[in-house]
């Protein structure tokens, strides 16, 4: 896509992302006491607690286990380099901005409709990036062109399956037109999909334009969780 050709109009976020939030995983308004919490809240905290990977989090000084999900497809595939610049879309709490800060990245910008606190290094956006500007903003912050696109935007799911993979599908796209109008030749892109989403008109423009893409089930995503990444390598170099 030629940078000069008018950008489509971007699409507005139904609900909130979840990124890591308590409103995210079924905890809602129903946490509004300690007397008050519902039966999948509790469970959830239960969960939590168990988790060997939310417990690393926490002992290692990890905003979120999604940490965890970007260090080991940065181990496979060597996407974060030192003095690469990344952008982080769906930052919040800051987990995947930590990490990319540890390996080296050059600058790193998050952009998330939750507040995030802030990270040493990194400049933290709060704003809907579907809204028209923001896109730009991020370029300007991040001081040029990005190496590195990184979404683990979400949504809240309704329970209608139908309704929800649109909703995935719709950011999957808002995510990966960025990328693409945005990306360094050689650049990378990496989102957030699950298993079973359809995300064929996505993937069919990725291949056209970079050289290899995969999906990757990260040993740190839950066991029962259909969740997955799909990852785009180098960027062509024509544009």
């Amino acid at each position: 896509m030629s940078e000069d050709e008018k950008s489509p109009p971007r699409r507005k976020m139904v609900r909130l992302p979840t990124a890591g939030t308590a409103a995210g995983r079924g905890m809602g308004t129903k946490m509004k006491t300690a007397d008050d919490k519902s039966m999948s809240s509790q469970q959830w905290i239960k969960r939590q607690l168990a988790d060997k990977w939310s417990e690393r989090a926490r002992a290692e000084g990890w905003r979120s286990r999604a940490a965890f999900k970007l260090m080991e497809i940065d181990d496979r595939l060597g996407l974060i380099r030192p003095g690469v610049r990344v952008i982080d879309l769906g930052a919040a709490p800051g987990g995947w901005v930590q990490v990319a800060l540890k390996r080296g990245a050059k600058a790193v910008v998050g952009v998330d409709l939750l507040m995030i606190e802030p990270i040493p290094g990194a400049e933290l956006i709060q704003a809907d990036f579907t809204h028209a500007g923001v896109d730009q903003q991020l370029i300007d912050a991040l001081g040029g062109a990005p190496d590195l696109v990184l979404s683990d935007m979400a949504h809240n799911t309704i329970g209608h399956r139908q309704t929800d993979h649109l909703k995935i599908i719709a950011l999957i796209e808002i995510a990966a037109e960025f990328a693409l109008r945005t990306l360094k030749p050689g650049g990378h892109f990496v989102t957030k999909n699950f298993q079973g989403g359809d995300a064929g008109g996505v993937l069919a423009e990725l291949r056209a334009n970079f050289r290899d893409v995969k999906y990757i089930k990260p040993a740190s995503s839950r066991k029962d969780s259909s969740e997955v990444y799909l990852v785009a390598l180098d960027r062509n170099q024509t544009r």
